[in-house]
């Protein structure tokens, strides 16, 4: 049976430009294989969007990672635009990610402003922590998590 056409393959949620099976996909598949921080960082954000839990937790450096994470499902993740990035790449220990995710909370729009930090450890980058503020006038306050 012939293959689907890219067009008829569903974008990745990480609006690169992409389907989702040339993306994130293969990410999600073999947690650790993003080769640089930003493609780590669209792949989370991509597991935001369908609810892999799982994956996030993996690729949280094990420093700073919750004991569980229970995914709120009253958010829909409608976009996300990196603003920049620094270091993070091949043969780099570091990267910086900074990033607007934007979103539907019970329906009113809204985005994510985050400022990333990610970790090297061994071939695997790994999420660290962000300093986030949330564009709703009723959503949390900056968060250094």
């Amino acid at each position: 049976m012939p293959e689907p056409a890219a067009a008829a393959r569903p974008a990745c949620p990480c609006d690169s430009g992409r389907t989702y099976d040339e993306c994130c996909r293969p990410f999600h598949r073999s947690p650790g294989s993003a080769p640089t921080a930003e493609e780590l960082m669209r792949s989370r954000y991509s597991a935001f969007v369908k609810g892999l839990a799982s994956y996030l937790l993996h690729t949280w450096h094990p420093a700073t990672r919750p004991a569980s994470l229970e995914l709120d499902d009253r958010i829909r993740w409608t976009g996300l635009e990196v603003l920049g990035a620094e270091g993070g790449g091949i043969g780099e220990k570091r990267g910086v990610v900074e990033f607007l995710a934007h979103h539907d909370l019970d329906g009113v729009p809204g985005a994510l402003h985050e400022v990333s930090r990610f970790r090297r450890q061994g071939e695997m980058w790994l999420y660290v922590r962000g300093k986030a503020r949330w564009s709703r006038a009723t959503s949390p306050p900056i968060v250094d998590k």
